[in-house]
């Protein structure tokens, strides 16, 4: 606030209560409580600039990372802090944007909360935080949980610093930090994998593969997916030897294999995983996919086809891509599967 990076104002409700006893609340319809009354809450919002009107209370959303960079994106954020059993629900209807919840327990009023979101909000704001780059390695900002971190002295009590951390190897350290972050996560918040942006987590081994029954597809689709989501060069797989040699002549910068059967028999400790929607024997769901990934040290293969085709053997994932009667391009379904898988973010 000092350096004007962050402007915090503080609103006294007392200064817009009624009467000589400057009153603000009123006993509830139906018995109850004491509530905030909505005349005085509008009048005291009315006094200061439009902007996102955010109301911490128990029935709110749980806040999350996802949801404070949306409000460190908006220009002025309105908190109004509650007291009592609340506020008016027909001034929360009206003119409440969000309701946020810090968690499952009974605070006396909103201002704690309020100072979470401040201080959550503010950390994202360029200059506030002396170095940029712990911001983006902090719990939560990719969705994943920080890996365990250790200072000096080396051997403490007995427990020692893992002997990565003391090598010098940026490239092993960087690895380390990777697994043990999956490793924690995995173990303590599960829940987080299916909203985790995960690409950076996993083995560098990652692949497209795209069954094929003819040449017509958006091929320069699949090599911009896969240049974006850093997945080499992709693998077409067809079972008609003539359709494998039209598929060379046009996209020679693509790997023709004649079954999916050959990429495990090719591939090092290969998992793979259909795409696939409808509700098959054995399908997956996505945060099991993405858990599975996480767990694999070996490489993996994303497989994708033109049509949807029965693929045995291969774990898969119900979805609505296929399901729809809407026709989806080919490379819009792999890209939207391919971000709900990744969750690569901006």
């Amino acid at each position: 606030m000092k350096n004007e990076l962050v402007g915090v104002n503080i609103v006294n409700f007392r200064d817009f209560g009624r009467g000589n006893y400057k009153q603000l609340d009123d006993y509830a319809f139906g018995s109850g409580g004491m509530l905030f009354a909505a005349p005085q809450l509008k009048n005291a919002l009315s006094s200061v600039k439009p902007g996102f009107v955010v109301y911490p209370s128990p029935q709110g959303v749980l806040i999350s990372q996802e949801i404070i960079e949306s409000l460190a994106h908006q220009e002025h954020v309105i908190i109004i802090c509650g007291h009592y059993e609340g506020i008016d629900e027909r001034f929360t209807e009206k003119y409440v944007d969000l309701e946020i919840t810090v968690g499952d327990c009974v605070l006396t009023g909103g201002e704690i909360p309020a100072m979470l979101i401040v201080e959550a909000m503010s950390r994202l704001v360029p200059g506030v935080v002396g170095k940029s780059k712990a911001v983006v390695e902090d719990s939560f900002y990719r969705g994943m949980l920080d890996n365990p971190n250790y200072t000096r002295p080396a051997d403490w009590e007995g427990l020692e610093v893992p002997e990565v951390l003391l090598s010098g190897n940026e490239k092993e350290i960087s690895r380390w930090r990777r697994r043990e972050a999956v490793k924690r996560t995995l173990t303590r918040r599960p829940d987080l994998i299916l909203r985790a942006s995960i690409r950076e987590y996993l083995s560098e081994k990652i692949k497209l593969a795209l069954i094929v029954n003819d040449e017509n597809f958006n091929m320069s689709g699949v090599f911009q997916l896969c240049e974006a989501y850093k997945l080499g060069r992709p693998y077409l797989i067809a079972d008609n030897k003539d359709l494998r040699e039209r598929i060379k002549k046009i996209y020679p910068g693509a790997k023709v294999l004649g079954s999916v059967r050959k990429i495990i028999e090719t591939a090092e400790n290969a998992l793979v995983i259909k795409i696939s929607g409808g509700a098959e024997k054995n399908s997956l769901h996505s945060l099991e996919i993405k858990r599975k990934c996480l767990e694999h040290d070996g490489e993996i293969f994303f497989v994708f086809a033109q049509e949807d085709l029965m693929l045995k053997d291969i774990s898969g994932i119900v979805g609505y891509l296929y399901e729809s009667d809407i026709k989806i391009p080919l490379n819009m379904k792999i890209g939207i599967a391919l971000d709900r898988l990744l969750g690569v973010r901006s």
